[in-house]
């Protein structure tokens, strides 16, 4: 079993960077390994939504659909692979603090299959520096955002 969590404070408003971050037309631009986003289902996000990411993983092309099966607007968002290389279930959270600032947490749950148990722990290991990066990555465009009064 997997589980990475991952969590980082963005200098942003919670509704800011929750709407950001749950938009899967923006996974593109913060998420390290994600080449494409495309709908599956109609817009906007709603439990039940499924979105198809095209990825690179550990050398691998993926291809994979999330659906949506949790969705408490600007405060979590949880997503399963409906299909994909492996069973998996990310979630986000946000949570105000103080100087109107936001924790972001990014955690990856699943059982890969495929994999042999050896290669478990190095899964968590990269999963976990991917995480890692796509946090700063998505700070790093939020705050520059700000400074800039794009948002």
């Amino acid at each position: 079993m997997i589980d990475v969590l991952t969590e980082i404070i963005i200098d942003c408003p919670k509704e800011l960077v929750a709407e950001y971050a749950a938009n899967p037309d923006n996974a593109p631009e913060w998420y390290v390994n994600i080449d494409s986003a495309i709908w599956q289902t109609e817009k906007p996000l709603k439990i039940g939504s499924q979105i198809e990411f095209k990825a690179k993983f550990l050398g691998k092309e993926l291809r994979y659909v999330y659906e949506i099966v949790e969705l408490i607007p600007k405060q979590k968002l949880v997503m399963k692979t409906a299909n994909g290389p492996f069973p998996m279930e990310t979630t986000y959270t946000w949570e105000s603090i103080q100087n109107n600032s936001t924790l972001m947490t990014l955690e990856n749950k699943g059982n890969p299959t495929g994999f042999s148990k050896f290669i478990t722990p190095f899964m968590s290991l990269m999963m976990k520096k991917a995480n890692m990066k796509d946090l700063k990555s998505i700070k790093n465009i939020l705050e520059d955002k700000k400074k800039n009064k794009n948002i």
